[in-house]
């Protein structure tokens, strides 16, 4: 298996590069091959349907700075060590080790360690006065395909789900985006069971995959967080045979390798990197709720894991002929789990 394997051509009028008002979108019901507003998807689950929920909320993570007279943009991505910072830099090539990049209002670090565009800072501050700063001065980390620039008030309102919570993102859970508080109260009214989780989406997401051959690759790691309510939730649903359904890739990863580490969904707050490609057998999940991704990205692989690659390029081919929109600000699909 390889990256190529998972390439497809898409018009540029297709991708999506702002949400339309209301959260307003479509979604491809793929076992019936059609497609209605996504507001409508309460009609296509009942109460035998459980919908699990990733309720990170996206850090303000992106900060400009200068060093030797150049503008850097940072995105940081991981604290650990108080002062310390993995930090996703660009353009790399202008900063060398142990220079400084100074920030307004008096931040600044110094570059520790580099070995690509994901580098080590220790910052002149420590981490608490780091989040204040970013809540004050940051810009949400957009996906890199969206040009326009940084509106705060508009990124906030479209980026984060309605349902955000748990600060610690660098990337917002995508499918979640689609559901408003009318459609939430809606699930309640039909008592469609609906359960929150935590993964703190990483650098993997919007990092492409290096290696050619898809086994030879790993994912960063992301912090994963069941509650011991949530897991008992959906233990229960689990023995009493309802489906599962994942709004999201991020909640696939998550169920995944707590169930491939525990046999069981339990109480968990570790990180992950679970890599899932064609040759998985889903443990979990039953259904997936998840939006059209970028060629030869690892979502796309597991995707096509979840209902077999010449399906989801059937579907993938569908979409673009319905003219549907693509990535993070897209339209979405639901999936059933192809049995191995």
């Amino acid at each position: 298996m390889y990256l190529e394997d998972f390439n497809y051509s898409l018009p540029k009028n297709l991708i999506a590069k702002r949400p339309t008002n209301g959260r307003e979108s479509k979604i491809l019901i793929c076992n019936k091959k059609k497609i209605i507003n996504f507001n409508d998807i309460f009609n296509e689950l009942d109460k035998d349907d459980v919908l699990i929920f990733n309720n990170t909320k996206v850090l303000p993570s992106v900060i400009e700075g200068v060093c030797n007279g150049n503008q850097v943009k940072f995105t940081l991505l991981k604290n650990y060590q108080t002062y310390f910072w993995k930090v996703f830099i660009k353009p790399a090539k202008k900063v060398k080790l142990n220079e400084v990049i100074n920030f307004k209002n008096g931040l600044s670090c110094k570059l520790i360690k580099k070995d690509s565009v994901i580098v080590e800072v220790r910052f002149n501050q420590k981490y608490e006065a780091v989040i204040n700063y970013l809540n004050k001065f940051g810009n949400l980390p957009l996906p890199p395909y969206i040009k326009s620039h940084s509106n705060r008030e508009l990124d906030e309102k479209y980026y984060q789900t309605v349902f955000a919570k748990n600060v610690g993102a660098v990337a917002s859970p995508t499918a979640g985006l689609h559901f408003n508080k009318n459609l939430m109260q809606n699930f309640k009214i039909r008592n469609i069971d609906t359960i929150f989780t935590t993964l703190h989406v990483g650098a993997g997401t919007f990092l492409p995959l290096k290696n050619e051959n898809i086994k030879k690759n790993t994912l960063h790691k992301e912090r994963g967080i069941i509650s011991i309510e949530a897991a008992k939730k959906i233990n229960i649903a689990i023995s009493k045979k309802k489906r599962i359904v994942a709004v999201g890739t991020t909640v696939v990863r998550l169920l995944e390798a707590c169930y491939s580490k525990y046999k069981t969904i339990k109480n968990f707050n570790e990180d992950i990197d679970l890599f899932i490609y064609p040759g998985y057998k889903f443990k979990v999940i039953d259904k997936l709720i998840t939006n059209f991704h970028l060629p030869k990205s690892s979502l796309l692989i597991l995707v096509s894991s979840f209902s077999t690659k010449n399906k989801i390029k059937e579907f993938y081919d569908f979409a673009i002929e319905s003219k549907m929109k693509f990535f993070s600000f897209g339209d979405a699909m639901l999936l059933d789990k192809y049995e191995l």
